[in-house]
């Protein structure tokens, strides 16, 4: 959430409306990103229109499936208490921990969230996905233009680069992924990059929608909110 801040004033600026997915990861406040702290942000967010989503509570990476007739899936959670530990979990497990981050983004936020999650590193298996749709969650991903590079180390891609090629690969319809901060890369993109590739991609005739909007999500969201 290092950069949080400054998004949301981007976004303001440039009247551009955004689907955030969250999970409780470690913040430089010490504080997970879905604790008490973090709330009155995402009510913010929740006021100016943009959109709210899981990214599961422990940022859980799926790993593997395991065989069986019942699906289960070996999971390694990056945040929480048990964070770098790997476990086996039913899909009932999984899907209470997409629910715990939706119900507390709800909780602060006063606005349901999109019935969207995001799994961590976008791994997954049809067998996962088939599950988390089954407790009504939709995945997301990202277009491959759409991976803006916000993790990725500075010596070997500088904001310039990423900027330029975003700008010149980006295709209606693509679904764009950044971070609220990246604690490994040393020179941060979004200060230097965000509005850059906001302001460009205008320029090109692009309009930005949230994923309520999307029309690969659209059909998705009426159906589980009817």
């Amino acid at each position: 959430m290092g950069i949080a801040a400054l998004v949301a004033e981007v976004l303001r600026r440039q009247q551009v409306r955004a689907s955030f997915f969250a999970a409780n990861e470690r913040t430089q406040e010490g504080e997970g990103s879905l604790s008490r702290h973090w709330g009155p942000w995402w009510k913010a967010r929740a006021d100016e229109g943009h959109e709210l989503a899981s990214h599961t509570w422990d940022h859980v990476y799926w790993r593997a499936d395991l065989p069986g007739r019942e699906p289960r899936f070996r999971v390694r959670p990056s945040a929480g208490a048990f964070a770098g530990r790997e476990f086996t979990w039913s899909a009932e497990q999984y899907c209470q921990n997409i629910e715990q981050a939706s119900e507390r983004l709800a909780y602060y936020s006063g606005k349901k969230p999109l019935p969207l999650f995001r799994a961590p590193g976008g791994k997954t298996s049809p067998r996962l996905l088939a599950a988390a749709r089954a407790c009504g969650y939709a995945h997301v991903g990202w277009s491959p233009a759409g991976f803006l590079g916000d993790e990725l180390p500075s010596d070997k891609y500088p904001n310039r680069v990423l900027l330029e090629r975003a700008l010149k690969t980006i295709r209606p319809g693509d679904i764009l992924l950044a971070h609220l901060g990246i604690w490994s890369r040393q020179d941060p993109w979004a200060p230097a990059v965000l509005e850059p590739l906001i302001e460009g991609l205008k320029a090109r005739g692009f309009v930005f929608r949230t994923l309520r909007q999307h029309p690969q999500y659209a059909p998705w969201i009426a159906q589980q909110r009817a």
